[in-house]
């Protein structure tokens, strides 16, 4: 797999929050992309019907002051006409209904808003340069672990950068091709039982990592997993 553009993108970090608003902006800028921070919804869709053909992905917090919800996003497609890769920070969703409205609509992903620095790039590497990443469409959890993995006769141990429930994202500089066979095995936090499964590499990304598809995963690891994507995924959401 060839790699990723380095061109500049334009990202709106929507979030009441100035902690969350800041952190994301400085992780951006450091990379070298734009970053512009809103606090409103009023704000957001100003900038979507003035910007719309410099902007690259949209960071939303759907608790905005002022259009709350998943109405906010129905007005951003009006604007955009689905064109905008939509990211939703994972806090503020409250409820899976809304999780179901949210991918008619076509939100690309979520991320969480409280991410360590260095792993918010990596979250939104995928959504800046989908060409260069096959993105999985189940909802993600940064999640910082560490992970054994197997291809051949080779061992390596790496960090994880989030999971969901088909597959999971490990850190290394050395990453796999596309489509090599791996087998990893890895623990959840507060799990007392390890977790084996076969995959095959989905994306390969020298300055991130790579992602792994999972083909085989037995049942009891497999609802481990489901559980552990469900109760972060919907924890800490704003009220």
């Amino acid at each position: 797999m060839g790699a990723a553009s380095v061109s500049a993108k334009t990202v709106i970090i929507a979030d009441d929050t100035a902690f969350v608003r800041d952190r994301f902006q400085s992780a951006l800028a450091n990379a070298g992309h734009r970053a512009v921070s809103v606090k409103s919804a009023a704000e957001l869709l100003a900038r979507v019907r003035a910007d719309l053909e410099q902007l690259d992905l949209i960071v939303l917090d759907l608790r905005l002051p002022h259009q709350p919800g998943v109405d906010l996003v129905r007005s951003i497609r009006k604007l955009d006409d689905g064109k905008l890769p939509i990211l939703v920070f994972s806090g503020t969703i409250a409820n899976a209904d809304e999780v179901r409205d949210l991918a008619a609509l076509g939100v690309a992903g979520y991320v969480n808003e409280y991410s360590a620095v260095q792993h918010i790039l990596p979250s939104l590497a995928p959504h800046l340069f989908p060409d260069s990443f096959n993105r999985r469409s189940s909802p993600r959890v940064v999640l910082g672990i560490p992970i054994q993995y197997r291809f051949g006769n080779t061992i390596a141990a790496a960090l994880t950068l989030n999971l969901s429930r088909g597959g999971i994202a490990i850190r290394t500089t050395s990453p796999l091709d596309s489509g090599s066979a791996i087998k990893v095995r890895f623990r959840l936090p507060g799990s007392k039982r390890d977790i084996d499964a076969e995959g095959h590499v989905a994306w390969s990304d020298r300055r991130v990592g790579m992602g792994v598809q999972f083909d085989k995963v037995d049942q009891a690891g497999q609802t481990l997993v489901d559980n552990f994507v469900d109760a972060h995924f919907f924890s800490n959401r704003k009220a």
